[in-house]
């Protein structure tokens, strides 16, 4: 690890998103065994999402926005422990297991996944102000159709791939749009995830759980 980073497991200055930005949605896949990996990844002891308060704001800005036009943020993913990303990497590292692969990685080789920037080393939800979303619509409660399912590892979810329909694309424009408005920046390679420009703790990795009890501390 770069000798400027740190590790720590000091929860100050996160917030369970819930209790901050109500009416959001979480389905909290590393929590759950539907994931990639296909097992409930080391850090996440609730279905909860965490982020710190400044990443919070801006996601409640976006929210606001959202709920005016008959939408609700749904959540995948916010802050991810140290120790997380470290279960990605040594899943990567095991060859054999390939079980997910129809569903999340089909036209690629795990090792790809690394190389071709789906799956980091080092990630920016372990510094508390990365999410991972998409939008819910309140007239039909369903997802809104943005052309690819959330983790798969595909050029088609790039955020500006056309191998998608003009109606999948302006959905993602009109998520990606939004979340910039409000400070967020996109990544070149997944619609679904977007992180505080102006993050708070660029050089500060977090190992602590996902837990809404460990806040309470």
């Amino acid at each position: 690890m770069d000798y400027r980073q740190k590790v720590t497991m000091d929860p100050s200055g996160f917030v369970v998103l819930a209790d901050f930005v109500p009416g959001i949605v979480q389905e909290i896949r590393y929590y759950s065994t539907y994931n990639f990996v296909g097992d409930r990844v080391d850090g996440y002891e609730d279905p909860v999402a965490l982020l710190r308060i400044e990443a919070a704001r801006a996601l409640k800005a976006v929210a606001g926005e959202m709920n005016a036009q008959g939408f609700r943020l749904k959540i995948f993913d916010a802050y991810r422990p140290a120790q997380a990303v470290r279960h990605f990497v040594l899943w990567g590292i095991e060859d054999l297991d390939l079980r997910m692969k129809p569903y999340f990685y089909p036209d690629l080789e795990k090792q790809e996944l690394f190389k071709q920037g789906y799956i980091a080393s080092q990630s920016s939800h372990s510094r508390g102000s990365a999410v991972d979303l998409t939008l819910l619509d309140m007239r039909t409660g369903r997802e809104v159709d943005m052309g690819s399912p959330f983790d798969l590892f595909s050029e088609r979810s790039h955020p500006d791939s056309r191998d998608v329909t003009d109606e999948q694309y302006e959905n993602r424009m009109f998520l990606q749009s939004a979340m910039v408005r409000n400070g967020f920046a996109p990544l070149d390679c997944e619609w679904w995830h977007f992180a505080l420009r102006d993050e708070p703790c660029p050089d500060t990795y977090f190992e602590f759980p996902v837990s809404a009890n460990y806040l309470k501390r």
